[in-house]
């Protein structure tokens, strides 16, 4: 099939199944790993910060922190100047698997990206960053 949406679909699908997968044991999903990677990158983060990195909809994130906090993987803690906000922090267990969280998403992109030479993986990511950004334009056109 040659049709974009579905190439990159199919692609999307199964690099979630196999992370799915390998993280697992680690106690957590896919779905989670954007709002680790920003919280490991920077603890105490709003909902607010969290959306703008993660780039999902405020709903998915909302559920999304509901169940890693349900996990014990994260806390909300009032935020120390706005009343209406709170900051998310790791907990340590949420602190806790990063290390092995980034060794298996690194080792799973090395296989996948094994075919591929140094510069056709970044030929192609910068293929699909470019993709990204064209679908965020024509998505915010009226």
């Amino acid at each position: 099939m040659n049709s974009a949406g579905y190439v990159v679909n199919n692609l999307a699908r199964l690099l979630v199944e196999v992370l799915r997968k390998r993280i697992a044991p680690l106690g957590i999903v896919p779905g989670q790993f954007p709002t680790l990677l920003a919280l490991w990158e920077k603890d105490g983060l709003t909902q607010k910060e969290l959306l703008a990195l993660v780039d999902i909809e405020q709903a998915t994130l909302a559920n999304t922190l509901t169940r890693m906090e349900r996990d014990g993987l994260i806390s909300r803690k009032e935020h120390p100047a706005d009343a209406r906000a709170r900051t998310i922090h790791l907990t340590d267990q949420g602190q806790s698997i990063r290390d092995e969280a980034y060794r298996t998403a690194m080792q799973i992109n090395e296989e996948v990206l094994a075919d591929l030479s140094d510069e056709e993986t970044e030929a192609f990511l910068g293929y699909m960053h470019r993709i990204i950004g064209r679908i965020k334009e024509v998505e915010t056109k009226p």
